[in-house]
């Protein structure tokens, strides 16, 4: 990564930091696109000195992204995770649940003077920036997408040793073909968003057939 490119990634939390706020926290989520499985959220504060590599976790391999998951929760000055299960997911809708895990993980850090967040908008105590496509321009809400992304993934690695059928481990919830198939061959599970089209149509075929 070039030295342009790592100003850039922290060029919000520099102006930020030159303001002369200290704790600033970067929000991200992952999740609120799949058919099964819980929406992730985290909250990041990173320290002044910079990590190396921090971008949307999108853009980084699976193995990139867990190295600097590791490296995050090591050097953050905190960090907190948020699980917002299906049944809530279900019930509020998907950017409800989102906007609600984002206020519970920053609540959840020891201190903070300022949120940003992955084009959020949230109503806090504290001043709050949301940032259109956040997680490729702030390193924060990189650093946030980040460890989110590591925690669901390793969640539906483990969804997929309980329910091999359907796949998890390759999708992550996420509609396929693949999961798709699953679903209409095995019916659905728990951990399945009955909110979600293709999940209510396997519903409506099942009763149908009772």
């Amino acid at each position: 990564m070039s030295n342009k490119e790592k100003i850039d990634m922290y060029s919000f939390e520099k102006e930020l930091w030159d303001k002369g706020y200290e704790y600033i926290a970067g929000c991200d989520e992952v999740g609120r696109g799949p058919m099964a499985g819980p929406l992730v959220v985290a909250a990041v504060i990173l320290p002044k000195e910079e990590i190396v590599g921090l971008n949307d976790s999108k853009k980084l391999s699976k193995k990139r992204r867990e190295e600097l998951s590791i490296i995050i929760k090591e050097k953050a000055i905190d960090y907190s995770i948020t699980y917002i299960d299906v049944l809530d997911v279900d019930r509020l809708n998907v950017y409800q649940a989102s906007k609600n895990a984002m206020i519970e993980s920053v609540r959840k850090l020891k201190k903070c003077d300022y949120v940003l967040s992955d084009a959020m908008p949230i109503e806090f105590e504290y001043p709050v920036k949301d940032i259109i496509k956040g997680d490729s321009k702030s390193a924060s809400i990189a650093a946030a997408s980040i460890i989110a992304k590591v925690e669901r993934d390793n969640y539906m690695d483990e969804l997929a040793l309980r329910y091999p059928q359907y796949g998890f481990e390759k999708h992550k919830g996420y509609v396929t073909k693949f999961h798709l198939e699953a679903i209409s061959k095995y019916g659905i599970i728990d951990e399945h968003r009955k909110s979600f089209l293709p999940v209510q149509k396997i519903i409506a075929r099942d009763s149908k057939e009772k």
